[in-house]
């Protein structure tokens, strides 16, 4: 069948390579079917131009996968509208963790035909294997469906045990030149990036996730590292972001695979997600000598209690120890922290910028969100149980406008008192980020003007 796998626009002047699409693009691919790419997030094509390239180009299917969250949702609709509007519109197909969580929703909402629920790689191919040869659809599991005004949930497909079988993405199909000008923390004018999986789910359950799939299936080293060096030697990446939910699993696995990295000697700089429990002077130096150079981790929060109830597995003892260890390792942490949660008050607000103050290099821009209890997470259940939320329309259509504003509140604060605890919080970390930059900009100057350095290269951004 041709197939058309469409990736929204999410308005970045550089958009990260979307890994969702090109592994169902292998797999589609490998199963015979013929796959076109509409780069929205390259061109930032308005939405009509969706419904008029579907009128002028014939495809079987075609397929939008998308996260949670306010502006996916308001991308999803338009893009939804413009496929219906085509003349010969296919049999259309939704995918990804924002429409997972609520079927049937999503299916009235959009008007779409199939959303795969949760891993999309089997069952794609199994249900493009039944449209075209037009047999029904009721045993194709991990698939809902319209049939007619009814929304039919088959059984959920068991998760894809091996993930060291699953084909890489594929990378031929998607415009690597530009994605993989992409940036993180301490990528050099030279470097090039692109995401890669080393794993999927994750070993925790924070009460705000929306992850779909139990359970963490990690990939083998040598898989990363073959992958790694393909990369590199095929289109010049010199910087693996690895954008899966946990590379830092447990200390064995993080260990192996960096002596995995050490052997191959990849000579790539590389970012992952961690977990502070695991960060320790040893794992990190070990870390550090394979290439890493900055670890997101998800602090959340700096009082004992809240993280207690967002059931994080981590105490402020463990988060101070471990920043302070990934310094140390001249690695730069990612300082994630959310406001809002259950127990959350002025108090733990301001122990939260205190901790960022102390200890944010300023590798990256770090301000604190309100906590959003998306579909699928065990705080949405909470606010729908509690009376805070009708369900998923009203979540998307009345609650959920923007992810720094509240669509929740479960504090003891007024909606404005919270907003206005945020704005004064916020001031104080801004001030911070670029008081500094301004200072290190200035010292840039001095040097250059009354020392002669003549390594300086221009004020300007890149």
């Amino acid at each position: 069948m041709r197939v058309l796998l469409v990736i929204y626009d999410n308005e970045s002047y550089i958009s990260s390579l979307p890994l969702g699409a090109a592994y169902i693009a292998s797999a589609l691919r490998n199963a015979g079917h013929q796959v076109c790419v509409y780069n929205q997030d390259v061109h930032h094509y308005p939405d009509e131009h969706l419904t008029q390239y579907l009128d002028a180009n014939q495809f079987d299917v075609v397929g939008l996968g998308v996260i949670a969250g306010y502006f996916q949702y308001r991308r999803l609709l338009g893009i939804s509208a413009a496929i219906n509007a085509s003349k010969q519109r296919p049999f259309y197909v939704l995918g990804g963790h924002g429409p997972s969580p609520d079927p049937a929703y999503f299916l009235r909402k959009t008007q779409a035909d199939a959303l795969v629920l949760g891993e999309g790689e089997e069952t794609l191919v199994e249900l493009l294997g039944a449209l075209a040869a037009r047999t029904s659809l009721t045993e194709v599991k991990g698939l809902a469906y319209r049939d007619g005004s009814r929304v039919v949930v088959n059984l959920r497909r068991p998760l894809i045990a091996d993930i060291d079988k699953i084909a890489w993405p594929a990378y031929d199909l998607f415009l690597m030149q530009y994605y993989r000008l992409g940036r993180l923390p301490h990528t050099g004018n030279t470097d090039f990036l692109i995401p890669v999986l080393s794993g999927r789910g994750c070993t925790f359950k924070c009460t705000f996730c929306y992850r779909m799939d139990e359970g963490f299936r990690p990939r083998s080293g040598d898989g990363i590292v073959e992958e790694v060096r393909f990369l590199k030697q095929d289109y010049g990446i010199t910087y693996i972001d690895f954008a899966d939910e946990l590379l830092m699993s447990s200390v064995d696995r993080t260990t192996a695979l960096c002596e995995a990295f050490l052997e191959a000697a990849l000579g790539v700089k590389w970012a992952c997600n961690g977990r502070l429990n695991y960060a320790r002077k040893p794992l990190l130096e070990l870390m550090k000598r394979a290439g890493c150079v900055f670890i997101n981790y998800g602090v959340e929060s700096m009082d004992d209690r809240v993280l207690r109830n967002m059931k994080k597995s981590l105490c402020t003892a463990q988060i101070v120890e471990g920043v302070e260890a990934t310094l140390a390792a001249r690695i730069s942490p990612g300082l994630n922290m959310i406001f809002g949660n259950l127990g959350d008050n002025l108090e733990t607000l301001r122990k939260s910028v205190e901790f960022l103050l102390k200890y944010d290099d300023l590798a990256q821009l770090r301000t604190i969100r309100p906590v959003t209890p998306y579909p699928g997470s065990e705080l949405y259940r909470h606010a729908v149980d509690s009376g805070l939320l009708e369900g998923c329309e009203d979540f998307y259509e009345r609650k959920h406008t923007n992810s720094d504003l509240l669509a929740v509140n479960f504090t003891q604060l007024s909606d404005a008192e919270f907003h206005r605890a945020l704005l004064d919080a916020n001031t104080i970390l801004l001030k911070n980020q670029f008081q500094k930059r301004l200072a290190a900009t200035i010292g840039d100057a001095t040097r250059l003007y009354l020392q002669g350095d003549a390594t300086f290269r221009g004020f300007r951004a890149v």
